[in-house]
């Protein structure tokens, strides 16, 4: 044998591809044994894919856990992120050599997906649609397990950033625009609440609030409800957190929709909306803000509103205008003049809950008060003969309050409320609301004026109900 055929060798033989790593079994289905796309923990212990134990007990009729036969329901099902997390991940490092031919992915975050895209790219009908999808798993979502699913992809983000997207760009293409924006609401309203980055995304954009405003006053009513709850979350969100959000350029719109959607009573879920928004409005957005609910008519409706509102109705009402007479010398002025306001006040104490009770003796203590900025202080000397004119008609139109509210009862039930005892800031208010009252008595009721105002004696029954 020669050397040369000594040395030969045969080739090595190449080696076969390992075969594809079969999933973790935590990872499939225990009714499918598939990977699970959407996997939802079940009350029993167990997890599976959302589909497979929905169609186990909607079209199998089931009602128990198909592995421990304990008693389950559809409203059971939690989603298991963690897990869902996992699975995204052993994709993605082992589908060069897997079967599984797709990363799993659940319905609210394909449809997200497809929104973001569609928002990207600027097209106005791609997005309307996904926006209906949105919509869609949100109807279906009856239970909180599914909107949490929609939360956690991202949906509230994704619609207001397509809501502020299209109207920036309303005047390019007016009826498609229209339509995509009209959409996206009613789906943005649908996943609340919203977060914070969402909030901001719509509230930091003038066309956003600007669209807002003008679908709340001239939409549809569901359109209307739809607008001012957004309002709503925009406004709420200011009055806590110190946000970039400037409403400047909508400032008097928001306020004038706020009253008219009050006045037009469209719904008791819009009138709440706005009475919750005027009384946040009217707290952190100072005297402008005040004086532009006032000069909107917001006292009037409010007054109109109380009539024969609700008891949650009520409250938010008085609250917002306690709120708004507390800012605005122009709001105090406004209630004194109308002739419905205190006897519509001194009926509400008692008459619906304790809480609004307070509101009461306080709106009552704002009328009745001298406060900065009424007009009763004396600019310079009142050489002006104008002046003393205004000064003198404040003074009288506060005094024919007070003088009203006496005629009406208010001493006998600001006395009775002392008397059954209350809160310390209701108390000192009712104490203050007294004794300016007291003020405008017959010398037999001055006497009240020096009783201790912290304890009356229970001996008194007979002057409270008297």
């Amino acid at each position: 044998m020669s050397s040369q055929q000594q040395l030969w060798t045969a080739p090595a033989k190449e080696e076969a591809p390992p075969p594809p790593p079969p999933p973790p079994p935590e990872f499939l289905c225990p009714i499918t044994l598939d990977l699970m796309q959407d996997p939802v923990a079940a009350p029993t212990g167990i997890t599976y894919d959302r589909a497979a134990i929905e169609t186990w007990l909607f079209s199998g009729g089931q009602r128990t856990c198909p592995v421990t036969h304990g008693d389950l329901s559809a409203g059971d099902f939690v989603p298991n992120h963690t897990l869902r997390r996992l699975i995204q991940d052993w994709y993605a490092t082992n589908r060069c050599c897997s079967s599984v031919d797709r990363v799993p992915a659940t319905p609210e975050e394909a449809a997200v997906a497809e929104l973001e895209g569609a928002t990207r790219a600027g097209d106005a009908e791609r997005c309307a649609a996904a926006a209906r999808g949105v919509r869609r798993l949100a109807w279906r979502a009856a239970e909180q397990n599914r909107r949490r699913g929609l939360e956690s992809a991202g949906a509230a983000r994704a619609l207001a950033a397509a809501f502020t997207f299209f109207a920036a760009t309303a005047d390019d293409a007016a009826a498609a625009t229209d339509d995509v924006l009209d959409v996206v609401l009613a789906a943005l309203v649908l996943v609340m609440p919203m977060d914070e980055a969402a909030i901001l995304a719509v509230g930091s954009s003038s066309a956003s609030v600007a669209r807002l405003v003008a679908v709340a006053a001239n939409g549809d009513l569901h359109r209307r409800l739809q607008a001012v709850v957004v309002i709503r979350e925009i406004i709420s969100l200011s009055a806590y957190r110190d946000t970039t959000t400037d409403l400047s350029a909508n400032a008097e719109a928001i306020a004038e929709v706020l009253v008219k959607t009050i006045r037009d009573g469209i719904c008791q879920p819009a009138t709440r909306a706005c009475l919750v928004t005027a009384y946040h409005l009217a707290c952190t957005g100072g005297e402008s803000a005040a004086a532009r609910l006032a000069a909107a008519g917001v006292v009037t409706v409010l007054v109109e509103l109380l009539v024969d509102a609700d008891r949650s109705t009520a409250e938010k009402a008085l609250a917002a205008l306690d709120a708004a007479l507390a800012a605005s010398g122009d709001g105090r002025a406004r209630a004194r003049a109308d002739a419905l306001a205190m006897p519509v006040l001194v009926k509400k104490m008692f008459c619906v809950s304790d809480a609004a009770t307070a509101l009461v003796v306080s709106v009552l203590l704002r009328i009745c008060k001298k406060c900065p900025g009424d007009g009763e202080e004396c600019p310079g000397d009142c050489a002006s003969a104008s002046a003393r004119n205004a000064r003198e008609t404040a003074m009288a139109a506060r005094r024919h309050a007070i003088v009203e509210a006496l005629q009406l009862g208010a001493l006998q039930k600001v006395l009775l409320l002392l008397q059954v005892g209350c809160s310390g800031e209701t108390k000192e208010n009712a104490a203050e609301l007294l004794r300016l009252m007291v003020r405008y008595q017959g010398r037999e009721e001055c006497c009240v004026d020096a009783m201790d105002l912290r304890g009356i004696k229970r001996d008194t029954t007979a002057i409270l109900t008297g």
